[in-house]
């Protein structure tokens, strides 16, 4: 559902099996935006990738949006402090996805 929605903005997408292939691709393509889960397969989840990431200089300017089922303020509190950019709570729509993906990429 995400690819599909950001599809939409014609987006080059790339994605990862887990953190630690995500943080190589960051590095390498640079992206404006990098989405991911809290809970990922791997040694790092994604609460810690994104700290590996914003503490990068190679990497500390992409926006991280957080998707995950946890919906609770300690979890979000976790997910910020962390370094997201933004999260967002499982289910969402698709229409609440693209409103945050263009609200960060047109500032």
């Amino acid at each position: 559902m995400v690819q599909k929605t950001l599809a939409r903005r014609d987006c080059k997408i790339f994605t990862a099996e887990d953190a630690e292939k995500g943080l190589e691709i960051a590095r390498t393509e640079k992206p404006d935006l990098i989405m991911m889960d809290v809970m990922m397969p791997g040694a790092l989840d994604g609460l810690e990738a994104t700290r590996v990431l914003k503490n990068d200089p190679m990497t500390s300017n992409c926006v991280v949006i957080m998707l995950t089922a946890r919906g609770q303020s300690l979890d979000i509190q976790k997910g910020l402090e962390a370094g997201a950019d933004e999260y967002l709570v499982k289910p969402f729509s698709p229409l609440e996805l693209l409103r945050k993906v263009e609200k960060i990429l047109d500032d």
